[in-house]
């Protein structure tokens, strides 16, 4: 994870963006992936880690209806984490991630579903990954390598949509 970490605070910095993470299942991993690297403060603004629905919607501004009607581990949230944010940072791309670390689940949201969602101030993606019951530790690198590279997709296409 080190190297694409490194390509996405050079890919920041060449393009003048700061980045803003809120993390549920990954709990600041991919916070910690990109503040590894030295002279990270440049691009890096802030990271959330916002573990329960109180902190998403207290530090996100999630809406308790979205969570209500979707659950926590839904791209609606994960949407409106990216969102939030972004809102709440000096950051132009933010990356939301939540999700299902395990163990547990159930039959409608299995161990391993992980939510995710970029954000700029025009666009907003949202994707899922079912990683399958890989184990905690397995699920939280699965979506951290995940969220980082969805990062960095869209730090390379922000000039088109940011």
């Amino acid at each position: 994870m080190n190297q694409i970490a490194k390509d996405i605070l050079q890919a920041a910095q060449d393009k003048h963006l700061m980045i803003a993470t809120a993390e549920s299942c990954t709990g600041g991993m991919i916070s910690a992936a990109l503040t590894d690297i030295p002279g990270s403060s440049a691009v890096f603004d802030r990271g959330f880690v916002t573990y329960s629905n109180a902190a998403k919607a207290q530090m996100l501004n999630v809406k308790v209806a979205t969570l209500d009607q979707h659950g926590a581990v839904s791209e609606q949230v994960a949407a409106e984490m990216a969102q939030g944010a972004l809102a709440a940072s000096n950051a132009q791309i933010s990356v939301s991630v939540t999700g299902i670390a395990g163990p547990g689940g159930s039959d409608h949201k299995p161990e391993g579903r992980v939510c995710f969602g970029i954000a700029t101030q025009h666009t907003c993606h949202t994707e899922t990954a079912d990683f399958g019951a890989l184990g905690r530790d397995g699920v939280r690198q699965a979506a951290t390598q995940k969220a980082l590279n969805l990062l960095m997709s869209a730090i390379t296409d922000f000039a088109m949509t940011g």
